[in-house]
């Protein structure tokens, strides 16, 4: 499938820093020591576990910036054999890269860490997808992601086939109960009110989210019908309940459970008739996939 991949403007940024925790001002020096100057060489970019791919269109703009520290060298070419969200199998070769051995290998862990973590999160989200599969609801991902990485951990979580909830705190209404707590007592009710005349005021459309903890706030939150209610922490028979309050008093509002779900326990969440399920675990734990490069035995001398 095809991922769109606006909204990761952020990687050339990530990339300087990674490859700058490596090079730093001396550059490969294991490299330069051990691999003759005009080496070059075919490597392959091979996943070694099941999952879903995600970070392949980095593999090119980590050698175009690693050449650009270099003056003089030449880009190593890079040939992606499969797309972002694909599925992936053992062996499954995701690209060739060709160009000089020293530059391959200075590449070589910068370019995996993208990919293992990204493709990490993708697997983990569709592993999640599936289990909702023809129950409606959508999975979503969260702010819980690594600082500067979440543009490219919510596009892994696209590629996984989620959804992504807001970008940050600029994009998106949505009142916690630390809100509500901050502000000396005010109803869940009242809460919304409020931000539904300042977002009034300061000609911003988006839609406004709360949390509850329990049905009584619900109840309170749906009198002034919300886009979407946050469902805290309840188990599959009190969404059910929540589903069916919500049908009575404000059909209109779209219910997403979170907290505390696992893949054993998002489909009975599915289940109970919630549109939406967020899941912070997409992005802070998912484990990385094992993906490698596959280095032939006699890299060549000829110069590029």
């Amino acid at each position: 499938m095809r991922v769109e991949t606006v909204g990761i403007e952020s990687a050339g940024t990530i990339i300087e820093l990674a490859l700058a925790e490596d090079l730093h001002d001396r550059g490969d020096i294991t490299s330069a020591a051990t691999i003759n100057a005009g080496s070059t060489a075919d490597v392959h970019v091979v996943a070694r576990q099941s999952g879903v791919l995600s970070g392949a269109v980095l593999l090119n703009p980590v050698y175009q910036t690693l050449a650009a520290k270099s003056p003089g060298s030449m880009a190593c070419e890079v040939s992606l054999h499969v797309e972002d969200g694909a599925e992936l199998t053992p062996g499954s070769q995701i690209a060739t890269i060709h160009g000089s051995v020293r530059q391959l290998l200075s590449g070589e862990r910068t370019a995996l860490n993208f990919l293992s973590h990204l493709s990490g999160i993708a697997s983990a989200t569709a592993a999640f997808v599936r289990r909702v599969s023809g129950t409606g609801a959508v999975i979503l991902d969260t702010r819980k992601t690594l600082p500067g990485y979440r543009q490219l951990q919510k596009y892994a979580v696209r590629c996984g086939g989620g959804k992504n909830h807001r970008m940050g705190l600029y994009d998106g209404m949505l009142i916690k109960d630390n809100h509500l707590a901050a502000s000396q007592g005010r109803t869940v009710a009242d809460a919304v009110a409020t931000a539904r005349r300042f977002l009034q005021d300061e000609a911003i459309t988006v839609p406004v989210e709360v949390e509850v903890d329990t049905l009584q706030q619900l109840n309170d939150a749906l009198q002034e019908h919300p886009e979407i209610v946050l469902l805290d922490n309840m188990k599959p028979a009190t969404l059910q309940e929540a589903v069916r309050i919500r049908d009575q008093i404000s059909p209109e509002t779209l219910l997403e459970a979170s907290g505390g779900i696992t893949l054993e326990s998002v489909g009975c969440v599915a289940g109970a008739g919630v549109d939406r399920i967020s899941i912070g675990g997409l992005t802070h734990s998912a484990p990385a996939l094992d993906i490698g490069f596959d280095w032939p035995t006699c890299p060549s001398d000829r110069e590029t």
